[in-house]
This record gives structure tokens, sequence and C-alpha cells, in this order.
């Protein structure tokens, strides 16, 4: 089961402790000198129908269940040219402050809006500016401060992941899905891309969607997405440049790409339909899909015992009165308690 990281007898056990934490230490880098960043609180404007923060906007539609992300890059956003820079920006660097607050939206979705079963993610800003500032992430990786802010993006990233909430990516005119922005997209359970000659829809790729924040099955979200085919994640990684949507479907990067007079019927159609399935069952069928390949601690806690063991057949959306099982071969309808975290 690989609960265990060593065994020792009980006469070297102390000596192995010690062993271990001294070959720790020799990895730690040193933290003499550093000095600390302050991370003042996120405090969202919050009423009945919105959650809104500087770069990031929940729209909530309690009705039909779900919930519009908007994450918009700042018109003046700029990519840190120096390590100092970045500690200089500190948690007012915007794409630091972006994921803190994207994280804040999602906990808060998580415990206060159990109902909503369907995350609506889209993005607005410059591609450009995205890139850059993946550019950024990866020349000053080496610094303490850069290093903390791809790891706590890396945790914002799993927490999508592990959302018990239907996720759609939806790509559109001034959409900028890119670098690490395109991660989210990746972690969508669809990818619904704007097919329009007449408007400009572009995504695009960068070196930190290579491996930089991988999932709890320990390969990034491109390599998950084509575990059939592995060859399409070099094909991906190799556009240097933006592509546009007919590009994003020959990489295999869209679910669907309709055009303009399909558009906003196919996405509300799916929408609909989604929503009303038993979220119990689609917890369990979403998180197969998302934590394919390599089966590991955290994917057997996250993506098989509390999906399946604790949710799908035990509870009363499935063995109740009026449970998905209970009305199977019935002439009734089951009826679905629909919270979802």
């Amino acid at each position: 089961w690989g609960l265990v990281d060593a065994l020792a007898p009980l006469s070297r056990f102390d000596e192995e402790v010690t062993k271990l934490e001294t070959e720790m230490m020799k990895e730690t880098s040193d933290k003499s000198g550093r000095q600390g960043v302050a991370l003042a609180p996120i405090t969202p404007e919050v009423d009945d129908d919105a959650i809104r923060y500087r770069h990031v906007t929940v729209d909530l539609k309690a009705a039909a269940r779900t919930a519009k992300i908007s994450i918009r890059v700042p018109a003046d956003a700029k990519a840190p040219k120096s390590a100092d820079e970045a500690r200089a920006a500190g948690a007012n660097w915007w794409f630091f402050r972006l994921m803190r607050e994207l994280d804040d939206a999602l906990l808060r979705l998580r415990f206060n809006h159990s109902e909503i079963g369907l995350l609506l993610l889209e993005t607005r800003g410059s591609i450009e500016a995205v890139l850059a500032n993946d550019a950024a992430l990866e020349t000053l990786a080496k610094d303490w401060f850069v290093n903390e802010v791809r790891h706590h993006t890396k945790r914002v990233l799993k927490r999508l992941d592990l959302t018990a909430k239907s996720i759609f990516a939806i790509v559109d005119e001034g959409s900028c899905f890119a670098g690490t922005l395109l991660e989210l997209a990746l972690a969508a359970d669809r990818i619904y891309a704007l097919n329009d000659p007449d408007v400009e829809v572009q995504m695009a790729s960068s070196s930190l969607n290579g491996g930089a924040y991988p999932m709890a099955n320990g390969l990034s979200r491109l390599q998950t997405r084509f575990l059939r085919t592995p060859d399409q994640v070099k094909d991906i990684l190799d556009e240097k440049k933006a592509f546009d949507i007919e590009r994003a479907e020959e990489l295999g990067l869209t679910t669907s790409a309709p055009d303009d007079i399909d558009w906003e019927d196919e996405i509300r159609v799916a929408c609909e339909e989604r929503a009303s399935f038993s979220p119990d069952a689609l917890t369990g069928m979403e998180a197969n899909l998302r934590f394919a390949g390599p089966e590991t601690m955290e994917t057997k806690i996250f993506g098989r015992l509390s999906a399946w063991q604790n949710w799908i057949f035990q509870r009363p959306n499935a063995v109740g009165a009026r449970g998905a099982l209970s009305c199977y071969g019935e002439p009734t309808q089951p009826e679905f308690d629909y919270q979802r975290t």
C-alpha cells in the first residue's frame, strides 16, 4: 500500500530517524536573511447574487444551480523583471493576488453554496501579459518567494481539481486561457470554444504547462488529458505562439467548438443538462476522468474513496425512497438532493 516511507528495527530506529533528518536538512535551502511578505486578508464584496474581488468575480445563479467565475487579467499587468521586484510587489503582484482570490472563491463556493453544481470558468485579458508572467515565474523560480507563489498556484489548481462540482471552461472573445491560466481550462470537465472567423479567439501554452503544476496523480494536466495520445502533449507545448480555435481543435484542446449561430444554445443546453443529473453520480464519474493515470495516495482518497464509497452507494440520492436505484424500473422519477461541495 505504500503507507510508510521506510522500515527500521527498534534497535536502529533512532539512528534511522536521525539519518533521515540529516538528509532532509541537506535538501533544504538556507532561509536566513529572508524577509517575509505580509498577506492582507482577502475581503470580497458579497451579496446574494455575486462575490466580487479585484480580479475575480463569481456570479451566482442559484435557480439554475450554476456559478460563473470570471477571471480578469488587469490591463496594466506587468511581469516582475527580477526577484527583488517580485518581492517588492508581494501580495499585490497581480498574479499572486488573482490566485489567492480564486482560492478564496472556491472555498466560499464549497462551504457556502453547496446548491451550486456547475462552475463556468471564463477569462478576460491579454494573452501576452499571461505568457510574460509565466516567463518570469520560470526565470525567477530559484527565488524563494517566486517559488512559493508557484507552489501556491499548484495548490489552488489542485483545489479546483478536487472541487466536487462540474466544471466547464468557456473560451470566447477576449479570453486569455494561456500558460498558467490554460491550466484552468485543462482542469475543466469540458472546454467549449467559440469558432467564429469574424472574432479573434485564441489559446496558448507555455513551458509551465509541461509539469510545473502536477495534479494529485503526479502528472501534468496535459498528460492526464492526453493519456492515450501522449504525442499531443509535445505538439501543444511546441506551439510557440497563441493559436486560434481551429488549431485548438486539431490539438484536441476543445470538447466542442460551435459557431456563433449555435454557441448560446449549445452552452445553455449543456448547462441545463449537467445541472439536472444526480450530483453524486457526477462526482464519481468526474473524479474518474480528472484522476486518470497513476494511482497515488491522493487519488485513492479524493478520486476513489471519497467520491465512490462515501458518496454514491450510501446516500439518499441512490438508495433513498426517491433515489435513483430505488426508482430504477419504476414509473417514478428520482428526486435528488443537489448539494455538492
